[in-house]
């Protein structure tokens, strides 16, 4: 499983243990001020199955989830507390392992 990153967008999947993904976000949501960051996703090649907000840690690299892989794709995009979303401008961010 390799990673990949949308830096423009502040976006970073990495590799974890066994089939876990490390999601790191900067984007639109931190940039502004977020004081709680989601982790909006959905799992299967029939999106948004299995559908999961995951709240986030605040780490020194920026918002951070481990987030157990269900499928071979995942799509997700970002929300704060007040329900600001960052959905990547309608597309979402779709990871495939």
């Amino acid at each position: 499983m390799t990673g990949w990153n949308d830096a423009q967008k502040g976006v970073e999947v990495r590799p974890g243990y066994g089939n876990d993904v490390n999601i790191c976000y900067n984007g639109l949501l931190s940039q502004c001020g977020a004081d709680q960051v989601y982790l909006h996703c959905g799992f299967g090649d029939a999106r948004w199955n299995n559908v999961q907000d995951q709240r986030m840690e605040h780490t020194a690299r920026g918002w951070e989830k481990n987030v157990a892989l269900q499928s071979n794709q995942m799509i997700f995009c970002f929300k704060d507390s007040a329900s600001n979303w960052d959905n990547n401008c309608g597309h979402n961010w779709v990871f495939r392992s």
